[in-house]
Order: structure tokens, then C-alpha cells, then sequence
């Protein structure tokens, strides 16, 4: 006898509801839904793995000293680049308020000492020379003055009348005692005091003399003396 296969229609329907009293125990009615989806869920729950976390404590621990030694450089690293900065700025500063009140104010101070003390030697030297103009101008006003009130100095005149043995300096000899005369006259006006040697012995000649002397060396350097203002023509001659 050939079996016959099952198929769904023999299968007892889920959705089904019996009233059967041996089913139920003469409990009431309620409703249940299969257990089948909650199985299935539960156990999909269980073969479901749990996340696992990207790194461990260890590892995030590893990964956390490094970033805080390098925070912990850089902001050594900035500390330093500040306290460079903020040291320069007070030297730069205080180079500044070197310059603008120490320096300047001494160089300045210098340059205004030089100056009063060229303007100081300047008055000293322009006072000197005022000084000395003055006293110039003075001087020449009294020449000036003496000169107008003097009178004219007149040498004297003198005829010898004998020998005396002395040397004596000729400026001019004539044959004639009136050309001798009018010549010591003329001499005298400038202040020069003559004497006059009439001729004697083989000389017929009067002779016009401005000094007398012990000897004739004296004489003759006294007559050289003489020789720019009387002429080259000046000798001497013992009388």
C-alpha cells in the first residue's frame, strides 16, 4: 500500500483557534503567538558579535603619552620662543632709552659746551684785537698831537779857532766860508749840530764836520753811520 505524502493541508494551521476542552484544562482562552520568531531573534542576539573597541586601554594609553610629550614640548618650545622675544623687546628698549636720554642729551650737552667755549675764545680774541686797535689809534693821535705842539729841535753852529788833536767826520768842504755856512745852517733845522774847521797848513778849504772823536777807528765807523744820510762822499780827517 503506496503512503501518501504529507502536505500543508495536513499540517495543523498556526492561526488556528481550538476550543477543545482537553486542550486547555478548562482554562480560559488566550491568545499566544508562536515561539519560533522569538527563538529565532534571541538566538540571532547571541551569534551577533559585540563590537570590539578600534584599541585597548593599553594602547590608548600608548597613544596618549606621545601627544602629551609633544604638548609638552611645544609649549616648552613657545615658553622659550616668548621669553627670546620679551628680552630682546626690553633690551631694544632700554638701548633706546639709553640713546634717546643719555646719549643724546650728553652729546648735545657737548656740542653746546664746545660751542660757548669757541664762542668764548672768539669774544677773548675780538676784545684783544679791539684792544690793541684802540690803543694804536691812541698811540697815533698823541704822535699826532705831540708833533704839532713841538718845536723844531736846531743843531748849533761852531767855528773852531785851533787845533785840538781829535778826528772829526767831514760832510761837506767849501772854498768859500759863506757856502759852508748857509750848508751847517740847513743842517741845524734838522736838529744836527755842526762844527766848522776854517783851513789850515797848504788847505785852503773850510770843512763841515758832525762829530769829533778820541780816535780814528771811532770815527771812522761813526762817519760810515753817517753815510746814508749825508752821502758816500763822508771822510775823516784829524784836526
Amino acid at each position: 500500500m503506496a503512503k501518501r505524502k504529507k502536505t500543508n493541508e495536513d499540517l495543523p494551521n498556526e492561526n488556528q483557534e481550538t476550543n477543545d476542552a482537553s486542550d486547555n484544562f478548562g482554562l480560559p482562552d488566550i491568545e499566544y503567538k508562536p515561539l519560533e520568531r522569538a527563538d529565532e531573534v534571541t538566538s540571532m542576539k547571541e551569534e551577533e558579535p559585540e563590537p570590539q573597541p578600534l584599541y585597548t586601554q593599553e594602547e590608548k594609553a600608548s597613544d596618549d603619552e606621545p601627544n602629551a610629550i609633544v604638548f609638552e614640548e611645544e609649549e616648552k618650545s613657545n615658553s622659550g620662543a616668548i621669553i627670546g622675544i620679551v628680552a630682546v623687546l626690553v633690551v631694544a628698549l632700554a638701548g633706546y632709552l639709553i640713546y634717546e636720554f643719555v646719549y643724546k642729551p650728553g652729546k648735545l650737552r657737548d656740542q653746546q659746551e664746545q660751542l660757548a667755549r669757541e664762542a668764548a675764545e672768539k669774544k677773548k680774541q675780538d676784545e684783544a684785537r679791539i684792544a690793541q686797535q684802540q690803543e694804536e689809534e691812541r698811540l697815533r693821535r698823541e704822535a699826532e698831537e705831540a708833533a704839532k705842539n713841538a718845536k723844531p729841535a736846531v743843531g748849533t753852529i761852531e767855528t773852531l779857532s785851533g787845533r785840538t788833536g781829535r778826528y772829526y767826520v767831514v760832510i761837506h768842504s767849501a772854498i768859500d766860508d759863506d757856502l759852508i755856512m748857509d750848508k751847517a745852517k740847513e743842517i741845524s733845522t734838522k736838529g744836527v749840530s755842526t762844527k766848522i774847521i776854517p783851513p789850515f797848513a797848504k788847505w785852503k778849504f773850510f770843512r763841515l764836520t758832525v762829530g769829533d772823536y778820541d780816535t780814528y777807528a771811532i770815527a771812522q765807523t761813526n762817519a760810515d753811520a753817517a753815510k746814508p744820510d749825508f752821502g758816500s762822499g763822508v771822510w775823516v780827517i784829524k784836526y
